[in-house]
């Protein structure tokens, strides 16, 4: 717990506003009404880095109406597995979804976990292009995100033969980039900033080191979080929450970025109303992965800005409260240079809490009819089961509607009250 305190002071006092005026970033790649399949081995069967990503889309872009599903497998690979073949899987997993933007990861599999083997390699290439052709048949107009593989960790542990594992997945990888843009669509890589982690790790934490990747495959939550991170950055996420500059000798509000401010008012205090259009994305600092990749990534300051920059005050030190509950307490220099409200207990990460504890009941409850409803009891006899688990999956949807709604009702921006006040 001290450690997490640590991280959120620092990240609220080191990071600054970006001052130099930037390109128009290109616009983020969901739309509206987009309906997104996350396909993959058991990797994306875990539900993290799909869950942070699903996250962040709902608290960032509260309005925008996205519907998710997760169809990872464990011990998939391209020509299918315990799930079935590929084209089973794709055809009862996929397609039923009627998706517009499909994300694959495979390869952990299907490099046999041995040196690179050229049949190995053909069956993967082979059976990539394969599973492509079939979605786009079932879902034309289909948008693809194709992503490298994650690491086999050989980081923190030996090598278990010459060249090592990691060397076929990122062979793999190499492929999957080569393919997507051939085929003009949009690749993610998971295997470097893993890897990066893992170093970083293995350098200056010896104790964190082995929980990273735990069993060399399946990456730990803080690992799964730059991986939604480098899935985002491909698809364009915006990494401004929110910003606001106030220039308190002029009384005047300079700038804002996706967030309106009224009501400003200067004197001893500086006190204003603010309403932003997104949310923070909370993190689960009890998670020591978590924490660790926090501390040693750049999410914060690339993904997760909601900064809030208020120059020439008069007094040392000031007390921020938002809604009459005390934040933190900042120098003049603090507060000159900017301060991310993102990592700090105001109301808005509070809101966020509750639309994260949303999205993943949500996430479960869609994996859990899929894995534990529909597939199991889809081939049972009696007609009378047939008949019950229609009336129960046709409920569990009801119900997956209302969770989905309150999640973007629980992510729609309210009005906060801002006050600065000196402190003696």
């Amino acid at each position: 717990m001290k450690i997490a305190i640590r991280l959120l002071t620092t990240l609220a006092a080191a990071l600054s506003v970006l001052g130099a005026a930037h390109a128009a970033s290109p616009p983020f790649y969901l739309h509206d009404g987009d309906r997104v399949v996350m396909y993959g081995d058991s990797i994306t069967e875990m539900r993290l880095y799909t869950l942070y990503t699903e996250e962040f889309v709902t608290t960032r872009f509260p309005r925008l109406k996205i519907d998710w599903a997760n169809a990872g497998w464990g011990g998939d690979r391209v020509i299918g597995g315990l799930g079935g073949t590929a084209d089973v899987r794709v055809q009862r997993d996929v397609l039923p979804y009627r998706p517009t933007v499909v994300t694959m990861m495979f390869g952990m599999n299907d490099g046999r976990y041995s040196p690179l083997d050229q049949q190995a390699y053909s069956t993967y290439t082979t059976g990539y292009a394969h599973i492509v052709d079939t979605i786009k048949k079932g879902a034309p107009g289909v948008r693809f995100t194709f992503i490298q593989p994650s690491p086999y960790d050989e980081i923190t542990q030996p090598l278990k033969f010459a060249g090592g594992y990691n060397s076929v997945l990122l062979r793999f990888g190499a492929f999957v980039k080569d393919f997507s843009s051939q085929n003009s669509q949009t690749v993610t890589d998971f295997n470097t900033p893993v890897v990066t982690l893992l170093q970083k790790a293995r350098a200056t934490d010896p104790a964190i080191s082995p929980w990273i990747v735990r069993d060399r495959i399946h990456p730990s939550p803080g690992a799964h979080l730059l991986m939604a991170e480098a899935l985002l950055k491909s698809w364009n996420a915006p990494g401004v929450v929110s910003s606001i500059v106030i220039d308190a000798a002029n009384k005047s509000i300079v700038s804002t970025e996706n967030t309106t401010a009224a009501k400003l008012s200067v004197s001893s205090a500086v006190t204003w109303d603010q309403t932003d259009n997104a949310l923070p994305m909370p993190f689960d600092l009890i998670d020591p992965t978590t924490v660790f990749a926090l501390s040693n990534s750049d999410f914060v300051g690339a993904m997760n800005r909601q900064t809030m920059q208020v120059t020439r005050l008069t007094s040392a030190n000031y007390i921020l409260k938002i809604d009459g509950k005390p934040v933190g307490t900042f120098t003049r220099e603090q507060l000159g240079r900017g301060v991310n409200l993102a990592s700090l207990e105001t109301p808005m990460v509070v809101q966020a809490r509750r639309v994260t504890q949303l999205t993943e009941y949500h996430s479960n409850l869609q994996f859990e009819r899929w894995r534990s409803i529909q597939i199991p009891l889809a081939t049972e006899p009696d007609p009378d089961v047939q008949t019950a688990t229609k009336e129960l999956i046709w409920t569990l949807n009801l119900r997956e509607s209302a969770i989905v709604a309150s999640m973007h009702a629980a992510a729609l921006p309210t009005i906060h009250h801002f006050s600065l006040t000196p402190t003696a």
